[in-house]
């Protein structure tokens, strides 16, 4: 009878449901305290003794406390019978503190002060954060005061004993309601202090009233604190104009709640599904920890964001959601003078207008109004609406210019860059365009590296255009890396390809100098693009080094290009390439099956099928004595072309760094990219040399249209005119937007597989003087590349009338290279 009654038990849906139930729970709670214990400071019985008040604390324990229904007693129910455990038991649930204290202090490090600042750390219990900090900042003699603010006694009780036997004295802990917190209750005896911020070679300082604090932090409080409105506006007080404010937090949230925003500072990893939505917020209200999306929503909406980051803490195949947010005061006094500056520069208007954007009368457009930049039109709507503005406009630097991330036209890529390194020669476009300091130059972005070389030269402006957000990413860690970085650094990560400490560096050096965006992009895919991975075998174009390395390796032939690559003479070069690698390299069995195929061609090479056909145009129109011509045989000639006066005429160990790095993956000390010199790296670390830089992630035509007629002196669209249909309007389009904006005498340079392309005509009828300054004839090299059959220089030499604007549904064109 016992085991039917056993049986009946088994198969009752209810106690399968409970059976389940006591599973799952068992699982968490084996989760959360194994990973949770820190257990290499502990003994085993420290271990487990820690463990089971943990338990006992988190899941066991209820947490009414004495019937009041007093935040402060819940805490104390929660916190007293673990607060000598928290700090061990939380090392690995708590993710993310480390790296939201590493970023607020290398903020504070680009912050002149009068007097030394003052930092509030809310709900900071332990004194955990502040002893932490410890690693990046000298707390007890950088900082005037540090205020620890937390309701729970037990916990304060702690940080009281960390900070006495630390012996650091400019730290106090406050028992109290974060809502009631006020400074000037403990600070009155200043009566002034300034902050001066430096913006390149530009100070700006904003005077203020003792009680406003540089520093606030908040480490998983705010998803604690039950009416967290009036706590979030009396932070928003208390930081002065210039402070930083710095969050970590669990979270959930759907794409649907914040896709509309343009002020969030990016959305990498931000969405969580259902499922993770309806777990977690389930699972830690338990504990009376609340996750709605209603606490970082408003938290957004008080400040600007400078830095956003959605991560994932990985446990036993856990994921909990948690975000990292910095971000500043949303207003400032010094804002409206910012706006018409930072928009003057983008469009190169001659005019610095003192607007007032937030009155109505200001927001009014009229048609005597010059262009506008996005960025501009941007603000003026997040203006109107009380909104702050996008964080492109909290940046330290102002390089990077406000683009929406949620368009078709920017997600095409799929969020990765097609060169990992520029394929045009410096050396001639340096000779051909001879810039001097008042040039303001439009070129395309790619890899950044023709940009570096340009602000080598220091020109009067740069504006870096790509469609592809990465690719200007990219641009973005390089201008960073030279602003915050010594040489050896700069080496490693784009001469090597490698680093070994790139997040450590890109948490404590370079953050301050990157945009939300290119942070989040390169904290995601960094670590890998710089660690096993290396540099120049990522993006689009790692499909082609790849393969040819795993040809040459699966054939055993990496010892012949090993010697190729350090052969020490032409004579040397020459030999070895005749012997073994041309046979592979110019196969024609290699060159019809792969280098011919059009999908190959774009994904892996960048070779549009309108660029294909220009090579296959000039092969056809060629005389051959009458021989008949075979499909793919164009590319192969092509390649031929190309490589062969390569290997004939320059030496890749010492003059040729573009194949160098396609045949090793990596540069050498003795042969790299001009910028990579440490002559280089002198110049451009100044902290004025890219006040020039402006990056539009944008198609050329939207960045030229609004600009102020006149007013560049050099455009370098490189091949992508290539790109476009012969029988479209867009060659014509683009030509007479260059016209407009070119000043007199303005010079455009292209590149293209072709030795007389088709659009040059069109030039020559739109106001423009044609040069051919380079033109590849079998056997020579028109530069190091030799990729491109001519190189031309148009010079405006006549102004256009202006077109009749675009009929309405056109569809817009994607005029990048990228």
């Amino acid at each position: 009878m016992a085991i039917l009654g056993l049986e009946q038990l088994v198969q009752d849906p209810r106690a399968q449901i409970a059976v389940v139930g006591a599973v799952l729970v068992f699982f968490l709670v084996a989760v959360f305290g194994l990973s949770s214990v820190d257990a290499t400071k502990l003994s085993l019985q420290e271990t487990l003794a820690a463990y089971a008040r943990f338990v006992y604390a988190c899941f066991l324990k209820p947490h009414s406390g004495d019937g009041t229904g007093s935040q402060q007693d819940a805490l104390e129910s929660f916190y007293k019978a673990q607060a000598g455990v928290y700090d061990t038991t939380r090392s690995r649930l708590l993710h993310g503190r480390e790296d939201m204290l590493g970023l607020a202090a290398s903020q504070l490090k680009q912050m002149s002060f009068a007097t030394k600042p003052i930092w509030i750390d809310i709900g900071g219990g332990t004194g955990w954060n502040i002893e932490k900090m410890g690693d990046y900042l000298p707390v007890n003699d950088f900082f005037h005061a540090v205020y620890v603010v937390d309701l729970s006694t037990s916990l304060c009780e702690v940080a009281r004993a960390r900070f006495a036997r630390l012996g650091w004295d400019r730290v106090k802990v406050v028992c109290q309601d974060a809502r009631y917190f006020r400074l000037e209750d403990y600070e009155s005896s200043l009566t002034e202090k300034s902050a001066v911020i430096k913006r390149g070679n530009v100070l700006y300082e904003a005077d203020g009233p003792a009680t406003k604090a540089d520093l606030i932090t908040i480490s998983y409080a705010l998803s604690m604190i039950p009416e967290f409105y009036p706590v979030i506006d009396s932070l928003a007080a208390l930081l002065s104009h210039n402070g930083i404010i710095g969050v970590c937090d669990f979270y959930v949230q759907s794409q649907v709640d914040y896709r509309a925003r343009n002020y969030t500072g990016g959305v990498i990893d931000r969405h969580c599904s259902f499922w993770s939505r309806a777990f977690w917020r389930t699972f830690f209200e338990v504990d009376r920890v609340n996750l709605e999306g209603a606490r970082r929503d408003y938290l957004e909406y008080r400040f600007g964001t400078k830095l956003a980051i959605n991560a994932r803490n990985h446990m036993f195949g856990v994921r909990i959601p948690y975000y990292i947010w910095i971000g500043c005061s949303k207003d400032s006094p010094a804002m409206e003078g910012k706006l018409a500056e930072l928009d003057a520069a983008a469009t190169e208007s001659p005019f610095l207008a003192a607007l007032d954007l937030q009155s109505q009368k200001s927001l009014k457009r009229t048609e005597s109004f010059e262009n506008r930049s996005k960025a501009y039109e941007s603000a003026i709507v997040n203006l109107a609406g009380k909104l702050p503005l996008p964080c492109f406009w909290y940046q330290n630097h102002h390089w990077r210019i406000y683009y929406d991330e949620s368009l078709p036209k920017h997600r095409q890529f799929n969020d990765e860059y097609i060169y990992a390194f520029t394929w045009e020669d410096s050396r001639v476009d340096a000779k051909v365009l001879n810039v001097k300091s008042e040039d303001v130059i439009l070129a395309i972005t790619s890899a950044g590296d023709n940009i570096l070389s340009f602000a080598l030269e220091r020109p009067k402006r740069i504006h870096a255009v790509d469609l592809n957000p990465s690719q200007n990413h990219l641009l973005e860690l390089k201008v960073a890396a030279f602003t915050a970085l010594p040489y050896v650094d700069v080496w490693k990560m784009f001469g090597e390809g490698r680093h070994e400490n790139f997040r450590e560096l890109l948490i404590t050096k370079l953050s301050p100098h990157m945009s939300s965006h290119a942070f989040q992009y390169w904290l995601q895919n960094g670590p890998n693009v710089f660690g096993h991975t290396g540099l120049y075998y990522t993006g689009g174009s790692r499909h082609a080094l790849k393969l040819v390395a795993l040809l040459f390796k699966t054939i055993g032939m990496s010892g012949e290009v090993r010697r190729l690559c350090e052969a020490q003479t032409l004579a040397e070069q020459r030999e070895i390439w005749a012997r073994s690698i041309r046979r592979v390299l110019l196969s024609r069995i290699l060159s019809w099956t792969v280098i011919g195929n059009e999908k190959w061609l774009w994904k892996a090479l960048g070779v549009p099928p309108n660029q294909r056909n220009i090579i296959e145009h000039d092969y056809t129109s060629q005389d051959d004595a009458g021989a008949p011509q075979r499909e793919g045989h164009a590319i192969w000639e092509y390649v031929v072309n190309t490589l062969e006066p390569v290997v004939n005429n320059t030496l890749l160990r010492d003059d040729n760094h573009y194949y160098l790095l396609c045949l090793q993956g990596r540069y050498s000390r003795r042969c790299h990219a001009d910028y990579l010199r440490p002559s280089s790296h002198a110049t451009l670390s100044h902290s004025y040399a890219f006040d020039g830089l402006r990056i539009h992630t944008d198609e050329i035509n939207e960045v030229i249209a609004r600009m102020s007629p006149g007013t560049l002196t050099i455009a370098v669209v490189m091949d992508s005119m290539d790109w476009f249909d012969p029988e479209g309007v867009e060659a014509e389009v683009q030509i007479r937007a260059l016209n407009r904006a070119l000043a007199p005498r303005g010079r455009v340079m292209v590149r293209s597989s072709g030795l007389r392309p088709w659009y040059i005509k069109k030039f020559e009828e739109t106001g423009f003087q044609s040069k051919c300054v380079g033109s590849r004839v079998p056997g020579a090299c028109i530069d190091r590349v030799n990729m491109y059959a001519s190189c031309w220089i148009l010079t405006k030499v006549k102004e256009l009338s202006p077109l009749a604007k675009p009929a309405a549904g056109m569809a817009p064109l994607d005029l990048d290279r990228s």
